[in-house]
């Protein structure tokens, strides 16, 4: 912004309105791919689950499917 350059300066406003989402995908650099993954996973053990009482034991299996890092 403080370029004496136009469309350098037409550049950061557009920009501006994007910061935040920017900013969050370079702190967060996980991509929608991995999330499809999760949902696809926990969607297979949900079918695999059909008729089980315990919601509890599902969650508990959601857990077991995504250990995380060790």
């Amino acid at each position: 912004m403080q370029s004496q350059i136009a469309p350098v300066i037409q550049f950061a406003k557009r920009l501006a309105k994007y910061r935040r989402g920017i900013l969050a995908s370079a702190i967060y650099p996980m991509n929608s791919s991995i999330l499809e993954g999760v949902n696809n996973r926990i969607k297979v053990i949900k079918r695999m689950a059909y008729g089980f009482r315990d919601a509890s034991y599902f969650f508990l299996k959601i857990k077991d499917a995504f250990p995380g890092k060790a």
